[in-house]
């Protein structure tokens, strides 16, 4: 099987393309970089720039399967600027890779994309699943909307959609996990507000490889990638303190503080959503690490 891949060269995207060589697959990829660019038996780069609508039309050539992760990251201070940025890098993209397919033959049968847990509502008691219909009004929720319509576009052209709904990375080489750990290293970690709003993470290894198993069984529509067990923030701060043997502050952050440090984008650290993983594990997806406990023991010292 032959795979395009955009976002490839990120945290995500590298551990894809991994995943995918290892198992005897094809993969191109698209960058914006010159100096990314490689060319071996299965591993292949093209040049693209999505805001300048400039994309190298090889890349598709027995292709059978796009997986679309490019995007700014969030993490960045959301000015107005950067905020444009957020949305432009994925509906952008997402609109030239639709126009190539649109306008060229191809033998692509399935569209699989990026997206986010951020589109459901802040709620610290309610577990979403895949059906709900109700959008978070901020930012992300947002974004995820504009976003998710871009990718299903796809469909008209006769093409599978599968969306991926990412929850809270947690990865050795970046993510969330690394900027919880500073802190908490430094014996400064501590809850922020009430401890109390759910985090739906996921293992990188297990994101990766529910790509690779969406890939494999044809889905489509929209799947939750979140581990099994959720856990509150004052949960998982302790679960870290613990496996780093460090202790940790009272009382927890008051969330002016973290507003005044990080701006609007402090709302990633205060809102709720328990996510529901339960659709991916009753289409035979099983988690290598279904447990943060099971988690930290791969991912830290």
């Amino acid at each position: 099987m032959k795979l395009l891949i955009t976002g490839a060269t990120g945290m995500i995207g590298s551990e894809l393309s991994a995943l995918l060589l290892q198992n005897g697959h094809s993969v191109h990829y698209l960058t914006l970089s010159p100096k990314d660019l490689k060319d071996e038996p299965n591993f292949k780069g093209f040049l693209w720039n999505p805001q300048q609508g400039v994309i190298d039309e090889n890349c598709m050539l027995g292709v059978d399967v796009v997986i679309h992760l490019a995007g700014a990251p969030i993490s960045g201070r959301w000015t107005e600027r950067y905020k444009q940025e957020i949305i432009e890098s994925r509906i952008v993209s997402a609109n030239l890779l639709y126009k190539l397919l649109k306008n060229n033959p191809h033998q692509v049968r399935q569209f699989l994309s990026a997206s986010a847990i951020g589109v459901y509502p802040d709620d610290l008691s309610k577990t979403y699943s895949e059906d709900e219909k109700e959008v978070d009004a901020s930012f992300l929720g947002q974004v995820v909307v504009k976003w998710e319509a871009s990718v299903d576009k796809f469909k008209s052209l006769n093409i599978n959609v599968c969306k991926i709904r990412t929850g809270l990375v947690l990865s050795k080489k970046g993510g969330m996990l690394q900027e919880l750990i500073k802190p908490i290293g430094m014996g400064m970690g501590a809850p922020f507000g009430s401890g109390r709003q759910w985090q739906s993470w996921i293992h990188v290894d297990d994101l990766v490889h529910q790509y690779y198993f969406a890939v494999l069984k044809g889905w489509q529509g929209i799947y939750n990638a979140t581990a099994p067990h959720p856990v509150t923030n004052a949960q998982m701060t302790k679960a870290i303190a613990g496996k780093l043997k460090k202790p940790l502050w009272l009382p927890h952050i008051p969330r002016f503080v973290m507003k005044l440090v990080l701006g609007e984008m402090h709302l990633l650290l205060f809102t709720s959503q328990k996510v529901s993983s339960q659709k991916a594990v009753d289409n035979g997806f099983e988690f290598r690490y279904p447990t943060l406990e099971s988690a930290l023991e791969n991912l830290l010292p």
